[in-house]
């Protein structure tokens, strides 16, 4: 499917193109994203004003519940009283260890670099936008995020919205369009913001890890509307980004049904695996205002079962 994720360009107005090295991309990538954050905290602003609080919990003293033991559980957390009453054991958890913490994950490969005509944002402003307003909404509302793979823990506090920024900035690999696997604790939350245009049994393998831990997550499918709908005409040159190469197509309407048939194949695939996993999917098209998807995003975290 990656050979969906293409540059698209109509022979006789192309000029060829060198691609960018890392760090051209990454220098690029910094330059634009002081506008972006700007945009991002405008956006999240607006969503705020028509939402409601999210249900915010303690400092870590007060009881949150029990549930069954684990395997892998603190033998000093088993709650011997509660136990002794049960069938089986028992650990008893406090209201810290059920408060919201959410990792977030930015797709920074070559693919989301694309946008079909002028005035539409390509993929990655739009995620790096919606992934910014996510984690500035969620901190608005006492909840604790970071970046997936930074290896820094979920906090709050205007010191996240720096640092996100500028891991996004220092990012010295832009090539991997597979989220970092990282051992989550239970009742963690992962949103992954992506073209998520790889095989889906790829997708299904990584998202399976973080099911096995106890993590819920979701995912937001970025796409530009050309990808959707191939609305080209004649002879075109199909560029890929990732190392696909080219194919030159002489008449692109003849496979365009076919093409759109295999799209939307994709697109249900990717939603039926996160579906029964126990996740989420929302699609977002680059032409559509940033704060449905944003919305969208924010109560599917807020509906999702906390165990």
């Amino acid at each position: 499917m990656r050979s969906f994720g293409l540059k698209l360009a109509g022979l006789g107005n192309r000029e060829t193109e060198q691609p960018a090295s890392i760090r051209q991309r990454a220098e690029e990538t910094a330059a634009r994203l002081p506008p972006l954050l700007v945009a991002a905290e405008r956006i999240a602003a607006t969503v705020a004003q028509g939402v409601h609080g999210r249900r915010r919990v303690g400092q870590g003293e007060s009881f949150w519940q029990f549930r069954r033991y684990q395997q892998g559980d603190p033998v000093q957390r088993i709650d011997w009283r509660q136990s002794a009453k049960r069938e089986h054991l028992y650990v008893r958890e406090n209201e810290w260890e059920a408060a919201q913490s959410v990792w977030v994950w930015l797709d920074r490969s070559a693919s989301m670099q694309y946008h079909s005509k002028d005035g539409l944002p390509d993929k990655a402003d739009r995620a790096t936008v919606l992934m910014l307003a996510l984690s500035s909404l969620l901190i608005r509302g006492g909840e604790r995020v970071t970046l997936l793979g930074s290896g820094v823990p979920p906090s709050n506090g205007r010191a996240v919205m720096d640092r996100l920024v500028a891991s996004i900035s220092l990012e010295d690999s832009v090539e991997e369009s597979a989220p970092p696997l990282e051992q989550l604790p239970r009742y963690g939350r992962v949103v992954m913001i992506s073209d998520f245009l790889t095989p889906p049994d790829e997708i299904e393998q990584t998202l399976r890890v973080f099911a096995s831990l106890g993590v819920r997550g979701h995912l937001l499918q970025i796409f530009d509307p050309a990808e959707q709908s191939l609305p080209f005409a004649g002879r075109v040159r199909f560029e890929g980004l990732e190392g696909e190469g080219e194919a030159l197509i002489g008449r692109v309407e003849a496979v365009k049904a076919e093409y759109v048939l295999l799209m939307e194949k994709h697109r249900r695939a990717i939603e039926d695996i996160a579906r029964r996993l126990g996740w989420t999917c929302i699609a977002h098209a680059t032409d559509q205002p940033p704060q449905t998807a944003l919305l969208a995003l924010y109560h599917a975290l807020a509906e999702t079962p906390e165990s």
